[in-house]
């Protein structure tokens, strides 16, 4: 279940609550006018709320965008926790489709804009994160493999690829790409710089890298199996940010080779390991593309449901207005 609240001038308050009352995933429904005292609405606005059938959410954001009442005022969604409500259950039970596979469109969309935002802390812990990915190759330790990919925040980015392609959003599409390019690049330099100190200081050398390494040596060494595991990843992951239930988000962290194949590259460079910079930088690239393909392909395929689910919608309506 979810939870509306819309300010809302009151030109424009007719508008929101025919776009509401007549759907039967939405209870509740409930209008307190000249209760918005915001300088933005007109003089006063009122203040309207309801109770949403996730699985109708994004049918109703649609029609209240097509008002226009996200220009002058504000839709406010919120996920309910706990609830207890005949005439909710009863609106679930209505709506077509089930709530862990509905789609918000509008909330997966600004989480995309929101966590590619190129700031300081997306840096931050992506250098943090590729300098783990560093010593753990050099440790020959899977462990600090391990946690250096949870540590790294590149998924969503690569992700809002794919989400950008499907909902058209040329600007989210740049924004996102210029996102993980600056954030790799940033990424590598500073990772090269702290291992061209740690060579002046004779803590490694080229053999760190070049030894044998039968814990890491994946990292710069793909192959097929390396397109097959960003591929599954990346559905598993796209799966995770689009539906109710985000508990696999974690594993996909852990299973693609993306920090540590910069890692590798940062090493490469600073000790002159041209191999190694090749294959990771392949790695690397073999990861993106096939995350963002694949995800790219999932959204498009959860689109495509959720367009039929809202037909449906469509066409039962008017057995319960």
């Amino acid at each position: 279940m979810q939870h509306l609240r819309i300010s809302s001038p009151a030109s424009l308050t007719d508008a929101v609550l025919a776009a509401l009352g007549p759907d039967p995933a939405v209870t509740n429904l409930t209008c307190v006018r000249g209760a918005c005292l915001d300088p933005a609405l007109e003089a006063v606005g009122d203040l309207v709320e309801a109770d949403v059938a996730r699985e109708g959410a994004d049918d109703a954001i649609a029609r209240l965008r097509a008002t226009g009442v996200h220009q002058q005022g504000t839709i406010h969604l919120t996920a309910v926790p706990t609830w207890l409500s005949r005439a909710g259950r009863d609106a679930e039970d209505i709506t077509p489709g089930a709530s862990p596979d509905s789609v918000i469109w509008a909330d997966v969309t600004q989480r995309a804009y929101e966590e590619s935002e190129p700031n300081w802390t997306y840096f931050t812990f992506m250098i943090l994160a590729t300098l783990i990915a560093s010593i753990a190759i050099v440790l020959d330790s899977q462990v600090l493999v391990i946690g250096a990919m949870v540590l790294g925040p590149e998924f969503i980015p690569i992700a809002a690829l794919g989400l950008a392609l499907v909902r058209r959003r040329r600007t989210l599409f740049w924004y996102a790409g210029r996102t993980l390019v600056l954030g790799f690049l940033a990424a590598i330099a500073a990772a090269t710089a702290a291992a061209l100190l740690g060579r002046a200081l004779g803590w490694i050398d080229v053999g760190a890298i070049t030894a044998a390494r039968p814990e890491t040596s994946f990292i710069y060494r793909p192959d097929r199996w390396s397109l097959v595991v960003a591929v599954v990843a990346a559905i598993a992951g796209v799966l995770s940010l689009t539906s109710a239930k985000v508990g696999g988000l974690s594993g996909v962290f852990i299973s693609v080779t993306t920090i540590p194949a910069a890692g590798n590259i940062a090493l490469g460079l600073a000790l002159g390991a041209g191999n190694e910079v090749r294959g990771s930088a392949l790695q690397l690239l073999v990861n993106i593309c096939g995350m963002a393909v694949a995800g790219w392909l999932t959204l498009a395929a959860k689109h495509a449901i959720s367009a039929r689910t809202s037909s449906r919608r469509r066409w039962r309506r008017p057995a319960y207005e």
